[in-house]
């Protein structure tokens, strides 16, 4: 995969309510000109297969050409790719799927703490 065609890009799990959220404010923040990827669409799982390790599903991603920061790594390098991104990815459409269980008060504290709890860097070949 050339994944040049494709970043600077965000991964997130877009079978989770508060995950997809946090999808749609970093679009609104980005203006729409970073690429929004779901975990679980076909190009997701050809990311997550081809760059990322077993952690993939933990947290959001963002990529960029040189690394992939995962969680708490990701959110500086995210800001700073907000401020700076040019462009535009075209339509984005984000879809929602999750079940009655993702908008309990549990897992919207869980997926939080989650994403300041994880944190990882991957350089990308």
């Amino acid at each position: 995969m050339e994944l040049d065609d494709f970043v600077p890009l965000v991964l997130y799990d877009n079978q989770c309510y508060l995950c997809v959220k946090f999808a749609k404010f970093v679009n609104f923040l980005a203006r729409g000109r970073l690429r929004i990827v779901g975990h679980y669409t076909d190009l997701g799982k050809k990311l997550r297969e081809d760059i990322l390790d077993s952690s993939a599903l933990e947290m959001f991603w963002y990529v960029d050409r040189k690394t992939a920061y995962g969680g708490r790594a990701g959110l500086l390098p995210l800001m700073s790719a907000i401020i700076r991104a040019n462009g535009s990815t075209g339509d984005l459409n984000i879809q929602e799927s999750c079940d009655l269980d993702c908008k309990t008060t549990k897992a919207v504290f869980l997926r939080s703490a989650s994403l300041l709890t994880n944190s990882k860097k991957i350089k990308i070949k």
